[in-house]
């Protein structure tokens, strides 16, 4: 006599949500205008103050404002914003420049640096640039998990690398899109 064994019941596991982790914010990224430039100087206020962003009056941002994309709340408030300038090679080839990047004290680690940074790289390949250079006074972790890595300053685009402020020790990074 043959009898079956039975088959183990499969059972699906999901891990546990638990209950004191907020659920995942929700942004919206999108391309900066005019009318986000005092929302830019006050997102980047805070860290001017710490060193970490160079000063710059309100009417660069103004000026540049479309130079950034924002990461907004559901609120419409601004969380975070990066800005990527194209510059010029001797070549006649085009690379860009990342600067101004911030994410509000509050939404660090929740991803939204990552999304921004994302776009910029997108962006980055949309435009056919070459490479993306940044310069950072911090670790620069996010900017090497996305395939950046340190170079010299002489490679990065002349006048860009010129204003960089020797006094500010910053670490130049770059990425060939």
């Amino acid at each position: 006599m043959i009898t079956a064994t039975p088959r183990p019941a499969t059972v699906l596991l999901r891990a546990p949500h638990p209950p004191f982790l907020p659920p995942a914010p929700t942004f919206s990224v999108r391309s900066a205008g005019p009318r986000d430039a005092a929302g830019l100087a006050a997102l980047s206020r805070p860290f001017v103050r710490s060193g970490a962003l160079r000063a710059r009056p309100f009417h660069v941002y103004a000026w540049q404002a479309t130079d950034f994309l924002v990461a907004e709340g559901p609120d419409g408030a601004l969380e975070g914003c990066l800005a990527l300038r194209v510059q010029p090679t001797s070549e006649g080839r085009a690379t860009g420049v990342v600067y101004n990047f911030c994410v509000a004290r509050h939404r660090q680690g929740s991803g939204l640096g990552a999304r921004l940074l994302g776009a910029a790289l997108a962006q980055g390949r949309s435009r056919s640039l070459d490479a993306l250079f940044t310069a950072t006074t911090g670790s620069g972790r996010l900017f090497l998990r996305y395939g950046f890595a340190p170079v010299p300053p002489r490679l990065a685009p002349e006048s860009w690398a010129r204003s960089l402020d020797p006094r500010r020790n910053a670490k130049v990074l770059a990425r060939v899109l």
